[in-house]
């Protein structure tokens, strides 16, 4: 089993590169669009010599949508024939009403996806977590119809780095600069430091929805290209999306998640009962470690979180960051903004121990799914099984009692599944501009997707759950 989930980890890159790597090639697009002056490197310049760098135009062109109108449809979708395609600077740009219009129709009530909301993407901003200072130059696209109704936006940023992201592609940066070319700047398309999968393109239901999607499509391959940036990047988007998006020329990649499905479970205890025996006992065993440690968990939702949460919140993140990865993404005000601003959505998980505060987990509530997100302790504590409890058994618990369907809980970990997460796919879409570079990625990425089917089946068919229950987890993560 060990080899087999070695597979997952990050590769280094795959593939021969023909001789004439690294010469400028640029697609052209058909329709009005207008011309964007090329972006230099931020980061890990070419080995040529580069021009000043210089901003992209924010206009991206005017489109006719056709087409006849159903019944039904408003007198205002009517008039909705010419759109415009522009970039805007900051988020803070787009009316919240207007953003989260689109990513509501994007996603539908039952799918709602906290992520995506205007709300936290501009606690991102606002706090100076993902802004040009920090390789996140936002470079959000939208689209407005003849009367400046928002019909659609997308999250985008210009990044000078591939860190915050998880979808891994430090060894192609490295690949195309060892060729003389450069990597960066290169448009990335996602919710930063966030690997949630949710629609990336979020359009406003119309009648022309499918015409728009496509124009955003062409429009995002075309700021890429005119800019001579050497890739677009698309992470974490719905599987209907990157289906599409092979159509529009993108390269698929596939990864791999752990999340908790509900099978209308009553109690934590019922759950319990679907697993096997062995896993069973060893949940329990882990349970009970935490009151005799003397320890109280409790969840907190909107104004039950106070400041004095946040702040010791961000200690916590800080202690995990500082042991695990070095270097922290957010910031102190990120917590305390994104809790204002989200409200009711935030679900915070802490442990005390008599009235002081040594743990948390933070947790987004969405329509059917409850995204767990980040974790952290005292630092120079140690609490046997608390990460567990925290993390996983607490959100398991918040699911049953809000009737949620799933629990993602981020990123990698395999010890996920003895504990009832199992692996799930996510998907990335990669639009790559030098046709030679294009080639060897897309050969890796067809031997990377072999492998990481393999082991979603090898993991399956070793899973915590009984016969029955195991089947039904394996169809189900394989149709």
């Amino acid at each position: 089993m060990a080899v087999a989930v070695s597979y997952c980890k990050s590769s280094p890159f795959l593939g021969q590169f023909p001789s004439n790597f690294g010469k400028a090639q640029c697609r052209h697009l058909t329709g009005t669009s207008v011309q964007v002056p090329k972006i230099s490197a931020l980061f890990w310049g070419s080995k040529k010599s580069a021009a000043p760098p210089q901003e992209v135009d924010f206009s991206l062109g005017d489109f006719t949508l056709t087409g006849s109108t159903p019944e039904g449809i408003s007198a205002n979708e009517v008039k909705s024939k010419r759109i415009s395609v522009s970039v805007v600077s900051s988020i803070l740009e787009v009316s919240p009403n207007d953003w989260d219009a689109c990513a509501l129709d994007a996603t539908g009530p039952e799918k709602y996806n906290p992520f995506l909301s205007h709300g936290f993407l501009s606690s991102l901003e606002e706090s100076n977590c993902a802004v040009k200072e920090t390789g996140w130059m936002p470079r959000h696209m939208i689209v407005k119809d003849e009367c400046e109704n928002i019909l659609g936006v997308v999250p985008l940023y210009l990044k000078s780095h591939s860190y915050g992201e998880f979808v891994f592609d430090h060894s192609w940066a490295d690949a195309y600069y060892n060729f003389g070319a450069r990597y960066y700047p290169k448009l990335q398309c996602c919710v930063p430091f966030t690997p949630v999968t949710g629609p990336r393109i979020l359009i406003r239901n119309t009648s022309f929805k499918d015409q728009v999607f496509d124009i955003m499509v062409s429009a995002l391959k075309e700021l890429a290209a005119k800019s001579q940036l050497s890739s677009l990047h698309i992470t974490f988007p719905s599987e209907n999306e990157w289906q599409k998006l092979k159509e529009g020329g993108f390269l698929q990649r596939i990864g791999m998640q752990y999340h908790w499905k509900n099978r209308n479970y009553k109690n934590f205890d019922e759950f319990l009962m679907d697993m096997k025996q062995s896993k069973r006992k060893n949940i329990r065993q882990e349970r009970k470690k935490i009151s005799v440690q003397n320890l109280t968990m409790k969840r907190l939702r909107g104004y039950e979180i106070t400041a004095r949460h946040w702040d010791t919140f961000y200690n916590f993140y800080r202690n995990t960051t500082d042991n695990k990865w070095g270097t922290p993404y957010l910031t102190r005000e990120f917590f305390h903004k994104m809790g204002s601003k989200m409200g009711d959505q935030v679900l915070l998980v802490v442990a005390e121990e008599g009235e002081e505060l040594v743990a948390g987990a933070l947790n987004l509530i969405g329509g059917d799914t409850l995204f767990g997100r980040l974790w952290g302790c005292q630092p120079r504590a140690y609490y046997p099984s608390l990460h567990f409890e925290a993390c996983y058994y607490q959100a398991i618990e918040a699911a049953i009692e809000l009737n949620l369907n799933t629990v993602e809980a981020g990123a990698q970990g395999e010890h996920k599944i003895q504990r009832g997460y199992m692996p799930v796919t996510t998907y990335s879409c990669h639009y790559l501009i030098n046709t030679s570079f294009r080639k060897a990625i897309e050969d890796f990425l067809v031997r990377e997707s072999t492998q990481v089917r393999l082991v979603t089946k090898l993991l399956h068919e070793s899973g915590p759950f009984k016969e029955g229950i195991q089947q039904i987890q394996e169809n189900e993560a394989l149709t």
